[in-house]
């Protein structure tokens, strides 16, 4: 199995793809300082698996690597992810801009 992690940067996308099939997508949205994340959806079939917490944590990591933007979590997913990882809330803010 084939993993593949993506920022795309054009579409404020982050994708992940498994044996090059489109599995789950987080959407963001620049403002100043934050990074908002309204939306995450994974594909009917491979729902329950796991993916989109896998494609969260990826945002995250590449959020706290490669900026010192603030993270939203508007999405109700991303929400009960940092729920589940009090260690990262360190990166989160409670307001875009």
């Amino acid at each position: 199995m084939t993993t593949e992690f993506t920022n795309e940067t054009d579409a404020q996308r982050y994708t992940m793809h498994v044996d090059g099939q489109l599995v789950s997508v987080v959407d963001y949205r620049i403002s100043g300082d934050s990074i908002s994340f309204p939306r995450t959806f994974t594909t009917p079939p491979f729902r329950g698996k796991g993916y989109a917490g896998e494609l969260v944590a990826y945002a995250v990591d590449d959020v706290e690597q490669h900026s010192d933007r603030r993270i939203v979590p508007m999405c109700w997913y991303v929400g009960e992810w940092f729920d589940a990882h009090p260690e990262r809330q360190g990166l989160l803010t409670r307001s875009a801009g």
